[in-house]
């Protein structure tokens, strides 16, 4: 079996415990972080704009654009975007996500100039009757194909727990002293919402202390 797919098909298990590091942080994000390798070590990573299972196409663009700022903030690693109207994204085949094999991971680190990939998926999408949105998430190093962390998480706008986390997050990160208005529309405004979930999932990529 090639080790990307056997990595993909792996992850499940890291993400639950039963293999490597689960970690659940107080932001409520299951992921995985590889306990073999310091983040900060990695010079450059490529996010490939993520895939979509949901039904609304432009949702994927905003979540990796907001988490590719959201990345940049964190100053572990430098790190760039690929869309799928790029040639590299032809040339490479990097839609396609279960069959990377190890000469495809070298030859993405040869011809994107990278030490690692960030892909993975918008895996649900719902605006209505409130926003639900959940991502399944990979970073690989392009050299020996290890998996480096991973998440998967669904955020739930009606959910207790996520309305207190995205009022701390407006209040303390965003819009220290707001109104309750303004904080509010952390879970109604869907871009507002993507940037909530995409600051908690860059949280979870931590260097070694």
């Amino acid at each position: 079996m090639k080790r990307s797919k056997f990595l993909l098909l792996l992850l499940p298990l890291l993400l639950t415990g039963c293999i490597g590091q689960k970690k659940h942080n107080p932001d409520s994000a299951y992921y995985y972080l590889t306990p073999n390798k310091d983040l900060m070590t990695i010079g450059r990573v490529v996010l490939l704009e993520l895939a979509n299972e949901s039904a609304y196409t432009k949702v994927s663009f905003d979540i990796t654009d907001s988490l590719y700022g959201a990345l940049q903030k964190r100053q572990i690693f430098g790190i760039t975007v690929i869309r799928q109207s790029d040639p590299s994204w032809q040339n490479l085949q990097l839609g396609k996500f279960d069959n990377y094999s190890l000469e495809q991971l070298s030859a993405m680190h040869k011809s994107l100039k990278a030490d690692a990939v960030l892909r993975g998926t918008v895996t649900r999408y719902e605006p209505f009757p409130h926003l639900v949105i959940g991502l399944r998430l990979e970073l690989i190093d392009l050299v020996d194909g290890q998996l480096l962390w991973g998440l998967e998480q669904i955020w739930d706008a009606s959910d207790e727990s996520t309305q207190n986390r995205v009022r701390d997050y407006y209040k303390t990160s965003i819009l220290p002293g707001s109104d309750s208005l303004e904080v509010g529309m952390g879970t109604v405004s869907s871009l507002r919402f993507i940037d909530f979930i995409t600051y908690e999932t860059a949280k979870t990529i931590k260097p070694k202390r």
